[in-house]
């Protein structure tokens, strides 16, 4: 089955990026501004898309997903409110995965690289920032993930197999979103290596 065999080459090729490699230098604070532009980004990401996706159901999907990753960055916002940063002024940079991202033309490439694998991406990170602030004591910005962020990613990622299910029937198109989705992880990995570096710490929250 093809939704099958795809979570499989993305799980295993999933492995190594969401895997904690280095320490956790960067504090709390720092490393939610990162859930921020991440937050925003893929919000603006999916109302992009909207106009110009023909199919009501996917273009419904981004709705609801760009709807959901505006309530993140609100929820992150005011925890960092909390935290002593005033995230009102904020403005994220693109980066080169959303430059890529902004630039698939189609649905079948849209969908599997947000729907189906930038939002299993951020449910694995997430799990180990999670785990990182249970050990710092911040329960709260864990619930927060937990109880709102997490349940949601996961929502996310699952409408996206199942409109792969329904729009990827040929193995031209299933050829596509199998190449998408390895062409996506391949820049999620050397962006997070590299903000890993920069940070000093692989433990950093996603989208």
């Amino acid at each position: 089955m093809f939704i099958t065999e795809l979570e499989a080459f993305k799980t295993a090729r999933l492995a190594s990026i969401i895997t904690v490699q280095t320490g956790d230098a960067a504090d709390t604070t720092k490393l939610l501004q990162i859930a921020l532009a991440n937050e925003i980004n893929v919000s603006e990401l999916a109302a992009l898309w909207m106009p110009t996706t023909p199919e009501l159901d996917v273009k419904l999907a981004f709705a609801r997903q760009a709807g959901d990753e505006a309530g993140h960055f609100m929820l992150v916002a005011d925890r960092l409110a909390k935290l002593g940063f005033d995230a009102s002024g904020f403005a994220a940079q693109t980066t080169p995965m959303f430059d890529y991202l902004r630039g698939l033309p189609s649905t079948i490439e849209r969908v599997a690289a947000s729907l189906f694998t930038l939002e299993s991406i951020a449910y694995g990170v997430n799990e180990n920032f999670m785990a990182l602030c249970a050990e710092r004591g911040d329960d709260e910005t864990v619930r927060i993930y937990r109880e709102y962020i997490q349940p949601d990613e996961q929502a996310h990622q699952r409408l996206g197999a199942q409109l792969l299910e329904k729009y990827a029937t040929t193995p031209a198109q299933q050829a596509l979103a199998r190449e998408t989705v390895g062409k996506l992880l391949d820049i999620a990995g050397t962006a997070r290596a590299a903000a890993a570096t920069k940070l000093g710490t692989s433990c950093f929250p996603g989208c």
